[in-house]
């Protein structure tokens, strides 16, 4: 009796789950949520922790034979779990270490600043031989002693109001805090204003003692931990001297002709990070106005605008650049009907030192999931579209291996490619979340109820909404490996993970910070693995592709009624933007009209698989309708009319990129053009959705 009490309850509780798998039939729904069991059932809950220890044992900078060594393991990893393993080198123009570099203030006394993390004696991996000082990588080189100017954040704002206070930042070196953009255009603002140079640090307002606890003894940095990171801020993403075309290397037949490095807009002026602890030296000694109240610091005394004459400090920096190989490895597992469709998971591997957090506890993960795929695929349960692991390199000095690899298979991926899923980083805390394309957002959800979260009795999907009806996905920005594939190609993609408080580019993340302070039970590593081979799987099996085609125009109802408000905010007059809202409008009852269609066709599992096919190919052209081929206003390289990095902050996610731009610039004049370019574009979406209707 209650063996067939178990089994009831099984039949209904599939039967439950099954009405929340889109794309599917009631009858596939059942088969692919007991092979999802099956999946989830085979993770090996010991390998992640094996992987992550393995992968951050040395420091591995991209270029450097230690990096060589880690994608040496990813790939031996990857072939041995059964995967198609290939290797895609390019010849990127870059810096592979410091050089040489200095920080002294000279007077009113005499001191050298301290550029590297002190060794911990709780921390073994600390005092590693091959850790670097602190360094930011496509700094301009020069030696340069001159007064200095606080910058606050070093924002466009910022640089802004300095002007407006009186304060110039000519011929002077500029101090800034770490946060509000990306560090790079903290150096290209300042170069523009005239700096004869950059120091960025960290303030303890923003992660040190003011926080809590520091570094061995809590999460925040302590007063030698410096954040690295790359400046670069060319008009495109990926190798400096390649835009559009992929750096294969210099002696591949194909190679294509480089820019010359001055053409290729790198900064000029000496830029290198330092910790809170060295800046105190320079803080002390300032003896100009005091910042506006928001300006002000974490560090124990009023902060000032200037430094005053009396105090002078040394910049100096010397880093060669020059063409360095890096190697990008992507493993398929190749679907059993639909080879040709590819669902494709990414993180770079490359680190500033050991890369615990960042981004390796991504890598950890995706090596775990490539053995649990394989050997799925190895008893006979093989996906029916291809799903590709990716590990990228370089992305730490500006996105640059995903980047090479979209714009030389970029072709290929518009016809192909059914989503990115983006996993930089992806276990580095305990707190799930994402960012995504609005066709992704609700497959991702309902994948999370499949999947138990760890240290509570709740499903990821109840811990992750709280005490929200559904949980909040938010959309993307700039900062990882997505970029090029959504913004350059058009393809649905999505980042996502569990995260938490980590000591960021500095020598510090390391398995040590990651054992006793990310995750001491090692449980979010098979979580994640969960959810994303859950996903993974439900988007590779699903019979017609489960996007959610509604989404596009409520986010894009959503998105028009805040520019709009941000219009009105310098032009009061402004009438709308009435295209694209009649547009909007149009797509809605399409789109409701095609998801009504296509759950009642699979509900009487009346579709072909001929028919299937054909609706799968109209599907996968969705997100190409937000393609302008002219690209935007700021930079043509980027083509989404949807969704862009923010060209001001670097990281932000800027919705509605061309409107945004006029939005930013206060252009009130062009806004009515960008209003017919994007209901264009929305019409192109409308009829795409009208045609998939016309086959259903």
């Amino acid at each position: 009796m209650k063996g067939l009490l178990f089994s009831f309850c099984l039949i209904l509780s599939l039967s439950l789950q099954a009405q929340d798998l889109t794309g599917y039939s009631p009858e596939g729904a059942k088969t692919q949520l007991q092979l999802e069991a099956q999946f989830r059932e085979s993770i090996d809950n010991t390998r992640f922790k094996s992987h992550l220890k393995t992968l951050t044992k040395n420091p591995h900078i991209a270029g450097t034979p230690a990096n060589e060594k880690v994608k040496d393991y990813i790939v031996e990893s990857m072939r041995q779990a059964g995967l198609q393993v290939e290797t895609y080198p390019y010849d990127v123009y870059m810096s592979t270490g410091p050089g040489e570099s200095l920080v002294e203030v000279i007077t009113p006394e005499a001191v050298i600043l301290e550029q590297q993390e002190k060794p911990l004696t709780e921390d073994p991996y600390s005092s590693h031989p091959e850790l670097l000082k602190g360094w930011n990588a496509y700094s301009g080189s020069g030696d340069v002693t001159a007064e200095v100017v606080y910058a606050n954040y070093g924002t466009k704002a910022d640089f802004e109001q300095l002007e407006e206070l009186g304060v110039s930042v000519k011929d002077k070196i500029v101090i800034a805090r770490y946060g509000g953009n990306f560090r790079g255009y903290k150096a290209k603002f300042a170069e523009a204003h005239g700096a004869a140079g950059l120091i960025i640090y960290t303030d303890p307002k923003d992660s040190g003692f003011t926080r809590g606890l520091v570094f061995p003894e809590g999460v925040y940095y302590n007063e030698t931990g410096i954040q690295r990171g790359s400046l670069l801020t060319a008009d495109w993403t990926g190798d400096p001297l390649t835009p559009y075309e992929p750096a294969l290397p210099l002696d591949h037949k194909d190679s294509p002709e480089r820019l010359d490095p001055t053409d290729a807009g790198l900064h000029t002026i000496p830029v290198t990070p330092i910790s809170y602890g060295a800046a105190d030296n320079i803080f002390k000694h300032m003896q100009g106005d005091a910042v506006p109240k928001n300006w002000q610091g974490g560090l124990p005394y009023t902060y000032r605008l200037q430094g005053g004459p009396d105090l002078k400090v040394r910049l100096k920096v010397e880093q060669p650049k020059e063409f360095t190989e890096v190697y990008n490895v992507v493993g398929t597992l190749k679907g059993k009907t639909h080879p040709d469709e590819w669902i494709i998971l990414g993180c770079h591997y490359d680190a500033w030192a050991f890369g615990a957090t960042d981004p390796n506890s991504g890598t950890a993960m995706l090596l775990s999931l490539s053995e649990t795929l394989g050997e799925m695929a190895k008893n006979g349960k093989r996906p029916k579209r291809s799903i590709l692991i990716a590990h990228w390199d370089a992305e730490e000095h500006g996105v640059i291996g995903s980047s090479e690899w979209v714009e030389q298979f970029k072709d290929e991926l518009k016809a192909k490619a059914v989503a990115y899923i983006n996993l930089d980083g992806a276990v580095s805390g305990k707190n799930f979340g994402a960012a995504a394309s609005p066709s992704l957002k609700t497959v991702l959800a309902q994948a999370t109820k499949n999947v138990d979260y760890p240290y509570t009795d709740e499903t990821v999907y109840e811990h992750w909404s709280k005490d929200k009806e559904t949980p909040g996905i938010g959309n993307l920005g700039g900062g990882s490996d997505h970029i090029a594939f959504y913004m350059h190609a058009g393809v649905p993609s999505l980042s996502g993970g569990a995260s938490g408080p980590t000591l960021y580019h500095t020598n510090y993340d390391d398995f040590f910070f990651y054992e006793n302070f990310v995750d001491p039970e090692f449980q979010m590593g098979p979580t994640v693995e969960a959810v994303m081979g859950t996903l993974s799987l439900r988007l590779a099996n699903a019979a017609l592709l489960p996007y959610d085609v509604v989404k596009y125009a409520t986010d894009l109802d959503a998105h028009f009624t805040h520019a709009e408000v941000q219009v009105k905010e310098f032009y009061p007059d402004f009438a709308g933007f009435k295209a694209s809202t009649a547009a909007i409008a149009s797509l809605e009852a399409s789109a409701n009209l095609v998801a009504k269609a296509v759950a009642e066709q699979l509900e009487s599992q009346s579709i072909s698989k001929e028919e299937a096919k054909a609706l799968n190919a109209k599907l996968l052209a969705l997100e190409k309708s937000f393609l302008y081929p002219e690209g935007m206003p700021y930079g043509d390289w980027y083509k989404s009319l949807y969704a862009s990095s923010d060209p001001f902050s670097g990281y932000a996610s800027w919705i509605l990129p061309g409107i945004q731009y006029q939005i930013e610039m206060q252009n009130k004049d062009r806004l009515s053009q960008w209003d017919d370019i994007y209901a264009q574009a929305i019409r192109d979406l409308d009829q795409k959705l009208v045609d998939i209707l016309v086959e259903l």
